[in-house]
């Protein structure tokens, strides 16, 4: 390969390689909460701010009485860290036993076309997990790589219950 032909493949590579960290990322805006019958979209924003602060939006608030849900239950659930190593996590979830666990926690969180879940579900747990070393189930739905995530409220305890016996099995060094 010429100089001149290598330069014009390496050129275009180093300036995506430099300008992407400005690319906004793909995350999720919206979180659909479906419980029973019921489903209702709520921003990420807001849920956010009730992990943080408590704080109901009307929205979060109007689903919340009508699943007949507790905040506090829904909050402990939602946004409870889970401490994990990372690197271990990753490890874990790329390999078959790892892959069998995913398929099982993607009929939960769910892309909205229910296509691709498991290695959505991963990139974003493994995400959570490499940026504090601990996960939230709310830190997974704002890192998942679709612009909404679908939460199956009527799993979602069963789910956490899970996820919290397996990380915790996960040495933290």
């Amino acid at each position: 390969m010429s100089a001149p032909t290598r330069y014009f493949l390496i050129i275009p590579t180093l300036i995506t390689l430099i300008l992407n960290p400005f690319a906004p990322a793909i995350a999720s805006d919206t979180i659909v909460l479906k419980y029973s019958m019921l489903r209702q979209s709520i921003p990420v924003a807001d849920l956010s701010i009730f992990c943080e602060t408590g704080e109901t939006s009307s929205a979060l608030s109007y689903f919340l009485r009508l699943a007949n849900q507790k905040p506090e239950n829904v909050k402990n659930t939602l946004c409870r860290k889970i401490p994990v190593n990372g690197v271990m996590l990753s490890k874990m979830l790329n390999s078959p036993f790892g892959e069998f666990i995913l398929d099982g926690f993607s009929e939960v969180i769910t892309t909205p076309t229910e296509k691709a879940s498991r290695e959505s579900l991963r990139g974003a747990v493994v995400t959570s997990a490499l940026e504090n070393n601990d996960v939230s189930i709310m830190e997974v739905a704002e890192n998942y790589p679709t612009t909404e995530v679908h939460l199956n409220g009527d799993r979602l305890m069963e789910i956490y219950k899970k996820i919290e016996g397996i990380l915790g099995s996960i040495p933290l060094l």
